[in-house]
């Protein structure tokens, strides 16, 4: 009986150890998400079905002139009622994801290349140019936005200095003064129909091209350094070119590790908050906004803390959505072994 009594006992604490006592080490990690992360993100969804502004500040949501407006701020968003000039809720969703698309197109198979340069046998000074061009990435991007929004400035910026010295090469004498973040007109008009893309897009694509391949190349360099030897080796026995042991070998064996960097650089460049912000402010004419910049801009220009928390659920959402998909698309999270 006594024995019964004691199997049963550590059977309730092997039970205890196994439901119960993971959730136990949890709970200090579910705490502090729940004060830093869940408790803003439910207290900014109460908000945007209001009309909480300045006045509200002080007392917050018991402030008894705050009016709860229902779904108000999301229709105004949608339909253009904000009391902002020159936006269009689409629009700006179009551009935004034309702009994060633009990048990981140029990001990624920049980054591969490089990184398959750079592995290649026999080049000197491997380790120096794998440690330089990490620079990028730990640069904090409102440095990288200010550089080079000096570098394109119509007056004495270093890139209208090196068109002039390209145009004189040619034979011109004509001084170059584009004026990339301040004209309106679009070089290329059809490259996206309904939403013209001024020079500033292309100044910040050149910048932010700058700042995104390296991450690339390092995950590319850490998965090209888990494909074996033997591959390569036996597609030379079997008289396989470069070209093709790249298409057939690099390529598909890369994949399952660019394929959720892409995924993470595409919701990186989407969230580009304070590099978009610092290098045009959105301008000119708001052609360059993104969504996280313009609910910035009805926070600290018009004071509108309830459209702005409206449109932050709104941009939840559509990055949700988009994550959702494009995981199910590319089956990011897959392992290893499924993605092959």
């Amino acid at each position: 009986m006594a024995t019964m009594t004691e199997t049963m006992g550590t059977r309730k604490k092997s039970n205890f150890s196994k439901t119960i006592l993971p959730y136990m080490y949890l709970l200090p990690a579910f705490i502090v998400m729940g004060v830093i992360t869940f408790y803003p993100l439910a207290y900014q969804l109460v908000v945007s079905f209001t009309d909480f502004q300045t006045k509200d500040l002080r007392m917050g949501l018991a402030s008894p002139v705050l009016n709860y407006i229902g779904f108000k701020n999301y229709i105004d968003i949608f339909t253009g009622g904000l009391p902002v000039q020159n936006f269009e809720f689409m629009r700006v969703l179009i551009y935004n994801f034309w702009w994060a698309i633009t990048n990981v197109m140029v990001h990624v198979p920049a980054g591969v290349l490089i990184a398959v340069l750079l592995n290649s046998e026999g080049l000197w000074l491997k380790k120096i140019y794998r440690a330089v061009f990490i620079l990028p990435v730990v640069v904090p991007p409102l440095v990288v936005a200010t550089i080079w929004r000096n570098i394109f400035d119509d007056q004495y910026g270093a890139m209208n200095q090196l068109l002039t010295v390209i145009n004189q090469f040619f034979g011109s004498t004509a001084v170059v003064h584009l004026h990339w973040m301040t004209d309106y007109a679009a070089p290329i008009p059809w490259l996206l129909p309904g939403g013209p893309l001024p020079p500033a897009y292309y100044a910040m694509m050149i910048a932010n091209f700058w700042l995104g391949w390296p991450f690339m190349t390092v995950v590319a360099t850490g998965a090209l350094q888990s494909i074996p030897r033997d591959l390569y080796e036996a597609a030379d026995i079997d008289g396989a070119s470069g070209v093709q042991q790249f298409w057939n070998i690099t390529v598909p064996l890369l994949r399952p590790a660019m394929i959720p960097a892409a995924v993470y650089g595409f919701t990186l460049s989407f969230n580009l908050f304070a590099f978009v912000f610092f290098m045009s402010g959105g301008g000119p004419a708001r052609s360059t906004e993104i969504l996280v910049t313009f609910a910035y801009d009805l926070v600290r220009n018009l004071r509108l803390y309830g459209a702005a928390a409206a449109f932050s659920v709104i941009i939840f959402v559509v990055g949700t959505i988009v994550f959702l998909i494009t995981n199910r698309i590319t089956r990011a999270t897959e392992s290893y072994s499924e993605a092959k």
